[in-house]
């Protein structure tokens, strides 16, 4: 009987703790929730994050055109793309560190061609600064489809493709912007047909009965081009404003090279770099239109080929 009290007692004990543990988690769980909801940060959390609205310039401008932000869907439209490229951080970074490097190379050629200086940042909003290639076929910095290239000048095939020449296809852009502007008589519309095609821009014009762009129902891609190329130019004119802390020792530095002309064919593009005291991913580094491991070139047209300079950069041992 005594045993069977005792252990009567135990089990009313363990229950009676049990209990109180369910109780001092239910308490624990309570104000953790409530302290959350009060909009006080665990404190696991990191200290001093925040994630905050990007201030919009209460003036905009494009290529000294005024953007019409006193109309809330304009505004509305660039605080979209303002968020965007704020927060899509890795994609912004690399803008900023790539444009250290390529816009020494395109900035002149635009003002040689009397292009405004901003449309640098329609080559940001195409391609960010890379020889990429689009769904549609649009390729290199300036995002060109072969139709379009050939029309302005750029040799497309399969051995020679400038479209990745940032150079020559840099010289194409400006030729189609200059066309846009003699047709649209407006540098923001013409950006937009940069992304839409020209013909496209002004057959909505015509079906619409309007002229400015921002009165136009466009596309999605198209309607949202322009304002995407405005807050890349504004992030990236005054990057720290928008969060973005990246030192002029860390933006890549300009390539350093010398020319040779090629007026002959090559047979291998290999051998014709160690030739020459580098090596084949060197030279299609320096020379990304090249396309394929030979030249045929009996016509005898003069290539610059662009080497690195001497000591420029380390060519690894195989």
């Amino acid at each position: 009987m005594k045993d069977n009290k005792s252990n009567l007692y135990f089990i009313s004990l363990g229950i009676l703790i049990t209990i109180g543990i369910l109780f001092i988690i239910t308490v624990l769980l309570l104000t953790e929730n409530k302290t959350i909801a009060n909009g006080n940060p665990d404190e696991n959390f990191p200290q001093g994050y925040r994630i905050v609205s990007p201030e919009i310039p209460a003036y905009l401008e494009f290529a000294g055109e005024e953007i019409p932000t006193d109309n809330f869907e304009v505004y509305e439209r660039m605080e979209r793309e303002f968020l965007s490229n704020t927060y899509w951080h890795s994609a912004t970074i690399l803008a900023i560190k790539r444009a250290g490097r390529w816009f020494p190379v395109i900035e002149p050629i635009l003002k040689k061609n009397n292009i405004p200086d901003d449309f640098k940042y329609l080559c940001v909003a195409e391609s960010n600064m890379e020889n990429v290639v689009s769904p549609a076929g649009a390729t290199g910095f300036w995002q060109f489809m072969k139709e379009a290239g050939t029309k302005y000048g750029l040799e497309i095939n399969s051995l020679v493709d400038e479209r990745y020449h940032v150079e020559k296809s840099t010289e194409a852009a400006c030729k189609y912007l200059l066309d846009s502007y003699n047709m649209f008589g407006s540098w923001i519309t013409s950006a937009a047909s940069y992304n839409m095609g020209q013909d496209g821009v002004k057959n909505q014009q015509e079906r619409q009965k309007a002229k400015n762009y921002f009165n136009l129902v466009l596309n999605s891609e198209t309607s949202r081009f322009v304002a995407r190329i405005v807050s890349l130019k504004y992030i990236l004119q005054n990057p720290e404003k928008y969060g973005f802390d990246i030192k002029d020792k860390e933006k890549y530095k300009p390539l350093e090279y010398t020319e040779i002309i090629l007026d002959s064919s090559v047979t291998d593009l290999a051998d014709y770099a160690k030739g020459l005291g580098i090596n084949y991913f060197i030279l299609k580094m320096y020379n990304p239109w090249l396309r394929d491991n030979y030249l045929n070139n009996k016509s005898g047209m003069k290539y610059s080929i662009k080497l690195p300079s001497e000591g420029s950069i380390e060519i690894i041992n195989d």
